[in-house]
């Protein structure tokens, strides 16, 4: 029986896709009757299928060489388009996790969607959305991934734009789309150009391909240029990643996935990639300057926020920002396990944030205070994915990043820098939200905010156990260094002291987070300088206003000119052939007159002019 669960876990994908099917009746109003709890209950039901067939499927693993499960779809010439699945513990586990994270948003989704008109099309959509992200784990395949990356692009959108009758909800949903649509489409450009170099579809071939099969140095950069394009806008890193915080305007379980795998889906594909990236250095730089620039950036944009999850959205970009440079750097197993900690520690944080927004109906953290004896599962829940988040000790952030801590002698001493600036920041960040939220005195809209239902409270208290077994999941995996003495592993001080500079970012963060004030009564400072930074970093350095008087002013311009250029020169030109066949057709009518003598001479006349003309004119 579980062989057979193992040689069908290519069917998990599926079960959400059944979910999202099967939960039509209800979402197009077929059926009234019932209300819409019982589409929800179908979906749960299949996640719930999903995540138990994947886990034994995942244990069957343990210990065992990856397999391939091919699917042929098209073969035209020596066109090959294959359907690959590759079976492992790297795929398998990173399916779990989607699933286990999916089937917590949805048990939560009960409590926060209950009295939502259309509960049963969110969960349709989350079923669609499961569906494509556990797919993604799954593909070998680069053409497969490349169709369940524009189903999670779809996904995010239908989503994003759920509660539709809000305008800031359609702009929301619509650039989100238009952001990914840019990122999609350079990447399908790439996957072409991959295609016609001699190399399979599939992930699998690719090291052996980049081994062998040397490229010219542009067509290698141009080439994972294009590769890093679809990642780039997945993760929400610089220059398209503004569409994730205005993705907040989306229900709060939603963002649960999207804020923890959704973005993770577009790392794996680029964890996945990394041997293409090899075969050029500028292509490596790239990644590293693009994951520093949003790192560092990001995480000044979040210490400036008041909405709370526009705060840990640019987290969200802050940390896929170290996945790049990981990957950047070669250090793909830094990447991965960047993912699964952060994808934990942020879906306990999210659910937090959205036990806060339904008690208080408010996402400003000015307005919050007092809260931490009012909700104390949700104030733990908080702590605890903060501690997970960060290298705090002995969760796991602390051990994904003190793994890479004994790589330091391997990358320059400015990555370092990064590394701890963006600890710090995080730890500050974090810091300043929960002194507003949890503490202080209690404020209007606090003062008598419930702690969740028990929908929500299962799953926060769930992800609290897992965040705190983070550790031991990390030992099981073997992927749990042991603790030396930094004098024992390298002469390197950089190396020595990593540890310590590490922990004592945190700790800086956290004591600057702590004594910084705390604007109640209004959020911009009076002091002019201190409002330009404030400013500045609120406003996302006006990456938003920059981009509306360059890229957008530049397409509104290139549109006006076609849009000329369509008007008098093709349609004057159009309309110049009709307005000369009119012409001519009324002015030939007047030589119809009956008399055979008339048309023998009007054709001797047209003849000779013909014959004129073929003489005399110069060849």
């Amino acid at each position: 029986m579980t062989r057979l669960l193992l040689e069908t876990c290519w069917f998990v994908p599926i079960y959400g896709l059944l979910g999202a099917i099967l939960t039509l009746p209800w979402s197009l109003s077929i059926v009234q009757r019932t209300g819409q709890r019982p589409a929800a209950y179908i979906n749960l039901l299949m996640t719930l299928a999903a995540f138990v067939h994947g886990s034994i499927a995942y244990f069957q693993t343990w210990n065992r060489e990856p397999q391939q499960l091919i699917f042929p779809w098209l073969q035209a010439a020596d066109l090959d388009l294959s359907l690959a699945i590759e079976i492992s513990q790297v795929s398998l586990g990173a399916m779990e996790l989607v699933t286990g994270i999916s089937l917590v948003a949805q048990l939560y989704a009960l409590g926060y969607m209950e009295k939502d008109w259309s509960l049963a099309r969110f969960f349709g959509m989350m079923g669609f959305f499961e569906a494509a992200l556990s797919g993604i784990a799954l593909s070998d395949s680069l053409f497969l991934s490349y169709g369940l990356l524009e189903m999670l692009t779809l996904s995010t959108y239908l989503l994003v734009g759920f509660w539709y009758a809000q305008p800031l909800v359609v702009t929301a949903a619509r650039d989100a789309f238009l952001t990914k649509r840019v990122g999609d489409i350079l990447l399908l450009m790439g996957l072409v150009a991959l295609s016609s170099y001699g190399t399979g579809l599939t992930f699998s071939e690719l090291e052996a391909w980049a081994e062998t099969n040397p490229l010219p140095f542009w067509t290698a950069t141009w080439l994972g240029l294009g590769l890093i394009a679809g990642p780039l806008g997945k993760c929400a890193q610089f220059p398209l990643n503004l569409w994730l915080d205005e993705a907040m305007e989306g229900p709060s379980p939603a963002s649960i996935l999207r804020n923890s795998v959704v973005v993770s889906a577009g790392a794996y594909v680029l964890i996945r990639l990394q041997p293409v990236f090899t075969l050029s250095p500028v292509v490596a730089d790239s990644l590293i300057v693009i994951g520093a620039i949003t790192a560092i950036g990001a995480s000044l944009m979040s210490i400036a926020q008041i909405d709370i999850k526009r705060t840990l959205s640019h987290s969200t970009s802050a940390y896929m920002g170290l996945v790049f440079i990981a990957v950047g750097l070669g250090q793909v197993d830094i990447a991965l396990l960047l993912l699964f900690t952060h994808s934990i520690a942020k879906a306990l944080l999210f659910t937090s944030v959205g036990s806060l927004i339904l008690a208080t109906n408010s996402q400003n953290i000015t307005e919050m205070g007092g809260l931490w004896s009012r909700m104390p599962a949700t104030t733990t829940s908080f702590v605890v994915g903060s501690a997970g988040l960060v290298a705090l000790l002995p969760l796991g952030g602390f051990w994904t990043l003190r793994r890479w801590v004994n790589g330091f002698q391997d990358i320059p001493w400015w990555a370092v820098s990064i590394l701890l600036v963006v600890n710090g920041l995080s730890a500050l960040s974090l810091t300043r939200v929960f002194r507003s939220i949890f503490l202080g005195s209690a404020q209007p809209k606090t003062r008598r905010a419930p702690e969740a239902p028990w929908p929500m409270a299962v799953p926060m208290v769930s992800l609290i156990v897992v965040t705190l077994l983070v550790p031991l999941i990390l030992q099981r995996w073997q992927l749990l260094l042991t603790w030396t003495g930094p004098w024992e592993y390298s002469h390197n001080p950089l190396v020595q002291f990593g540890v310590p500079l590490l922990v004592l970012s945190g700790f800086l963060g956290v004591m600057a987070g702590s004594i910084i004030p705390l604007e109640r009564t209004g959020a911009r400072s009076r002091r002019i300088l201190v409002r330009f930074w404030q400013d500045l970093l609120a406003y996302d350095f006006y990456i938003d206003r920059i981009y509306r008087v360059t890229v957008v002013a530049l397409v509104a311009l290139f549109s006006r000119l076609a849009s000329t250029f369509d008007r008098y020169i093709v349609d004057g030109a159009v309309n110049l052939v009709g307005w000369v066949a009119i012409f001519s057709g009324q002015a030939l009518k007047y030589s119809v007159s009956g008399q055979s003598q008339f048309y023998v001479l009007t054709i001797l006349v047209g003849t000779g002019v013909l014959v004129f003309l073929a003489l005399t004119w110069p060849f």
